[in-house]
């Protein structure tokens, strides 16, 4: 079973239990990103969460664009980057860009 099965079985779960879920899926990369294309963080209106769509770096901002989903309903599309000058000083070797997907799941 892969990452993304555990990921959408347990966001399955988790609406089954009555939860307001959003989830959250990397659909595009440049340059350094922890995790691929395809990615995805599951997070209910009660603040579990699972999965990565960063590996940790974005989690957070991404968890309070999910919260704000699930309330209004409105997908998102995010755009995360860091340039190559800055990139050392968060420990990456060079720098990168990713977009995360936001929706809620019903």
């Amino acid at each position: 079973m892969s990452d993304q099965e555990d990921i959408l079985g347990t966001a399955a779960e988790w609406l089954g239990q009555g939860e307001t879920v959003a989830l959250a899926t990397v659909v595009e990369t440049w340059g350094s990103s922890p995790r691929p294309a395809g990615s995805q963080l599951a997070v209910t209106a009660s603040g579990r969460m699972a999965g990565s769509v960063s590996g940790g770096c974005i989690e957070g901002a991404v968890a309070e664009v999910a919260q704000k989903t699930m309330q209004d309903g409105q997908p998102q599309l995010l755009d995360f980057g860091i340039s190559d000058e800055r990139a050392w000083e968060v420990g990456l070797a060079c720098g990168g860009k990713l977009k995360v997907f936001v929706e809620k799941l019903v």
